[in-house]
């Protein structure tokens, strides 16, 4: 995954890319892979409301969304050139979403 990371897809300057989602199906597993593979990896988290959509750290509790709730997990991090991510945890998609 992190190798897919480090292709050069644009012109823009390494770290200036912020606020960047990688969805994935097993946010731990995902969150291990790119730790095993040296990317700077937060804690999982979920929202206080069930739906995370503010910016900053308020609201956020420890650990996967209850029952592992799909669309509701999340974990930053930052790739080798310093850009920002969040994983988020989409097991069954909404309707009407390929």
């Amino acid at each position: 995954m992190l190798d897919h990371l480090r292709q050069r897809v644009t012109s823009a300057a390494p770290g200036s890319m912020q606020g960047l989602y990688l969805i994935v199906d097993d946010i731990e597993a995902a969150r291990s892979e790119l730790i095993d593979r040296g990317a700077d990896v937060g804690e999982v988290f979920h929202d206080e409301g069930g739906v995370w959509h503010h910016a900053g750290t308020v609201g956020r509790v420890p650990g996967p969304a209850p029952e592992r709730q799909s669309y509701g997990s999340y974990a930053p991090f930052s790739d080798p050139d310093g850009n920002g991510w969040m994983l988020q945890e989409v097991t069954t998609r909404l309707p009407g979403r390929l």
